[in-house]
């Protein structure tokens, strides 16, 4: 009856304001946003949502998985890394790559599923620091493949396979969505009207993106593992099996993010401004 009590007393100073208001609960556990429709919207922690925190934690192993794995790969299989030589060079390449455009890349379009009570303003600023890191440490990565092929004898031929292909279309994809965000989504000036009609297209090219980045990253898997061949014609190397299990965690790793992103439940809570909030929330 208390309760009864405390939402009519509440939806009815929400209808005499005439706006939308956050308004506590009885036990302050939580916020609870009247809307102007009279619906509350409860905003739930992680913990809260049935089964989020498990996979959120498995996707975090198979990231942090994916990563210890290539590296060891070219510890292991291709003599290490260094500034010196080709094969040494070469190795940041698929390194970094992982690194950036597998792991921070998920992590940052997740950023909003994993901090759920922190305001907008912040998570989009997160969100851009983390794509900024990608940026640059994805340049370092693209600039070791490249100057590899050039100091090598004799040089090997750049841009020829389909893998180069999509990366170069991958990050063309990244830096535009990296551009028309910031200038969308922080520039104050841009209208709410504008932020909402280009969030819709922000995130079907960001998950595009993404899952371009994966089939790229196995494309440059599976050249390693032709290479690889070539050196035992007649026999499958352990260098190849291993590369075919990673390739597979890969797709698997990419499925996974795409789930947490489609998946209903998992989405964050409807905020009074609706999905796009202005840069004061």
């Amino acid at each position: 009856m208390l309760r009864l009590k405390f939402i009519f007393i509440a939806v009815t100073v929400e209808l005499e304001n005439g706006s939308n208001q956050e308004t506590p609960t009885p036990n302050n556990n939580c916020v609870t946003n009247i809307k102007q429709n009279g619906h509350n919207i409860e905003p739930m922690n992680n913990d809260q949502i049935p089964g989020y925190l498990s996979i959120y934690t498995i996707f975090q192993l198979i990231g942090i998985f994916l990563i210890l794995s290539v590296f060891l790969w070219l510890q292991i299989y291709r003599t290490g890394f260094g500034f010196s030589g080709t094969i040494h060079i070469c190795n940041w390449h698929p390194l970094l790559m992982t690194i950036t455009f597998i792991y921070l890349f998920a992590n940052s379009i997740l950023h909003f599923r994993n901090f759920r009570n922190t305001t907008k303003r912040k998570l989009k600023m997160q969100h851009a620091t983390i794509h900024s890191c990608i940026v640059i440490f994805g340049i370092l990565g693209i600039w070791t493949g490249l100057n590899s092929n050039l100091i090598a004898n004799p040089p090997i031929p750049k841009f020829y396979s389909l893998h180069s292909w999509l990366g170069i279309i991958t990050v063309i994809m990244f830096l535009s969505q990296f551009t028309s965000g910031f200038i969308s989504f922080l520039y104050p000036e841009i209208g709410m009207k504008y932020k909402q009609a280009v969030m819709p297209y922000h995130i079907i090219f960001g998950i595009l993106t993404f899952v371009l980045s994966i089939i790229t990253s196995v494309l440059g898997f599976s050249e390693k593992i032709i290479f690889a061949l070539n050196l035992q014609n007649e026999h499958m190397p352990t260098e190849g099996l291993f590369l075919n299990f990673v390739g597979i965690v890969l797709i698997a790793y990419g499925v996974l993010v795409v789930y947490i992103l489609i998946k209903p439940e998992y989405k964050r809570s409807s905020k009074p401004n609706g999905g796009v909030t202005n840069n004061r929330t």
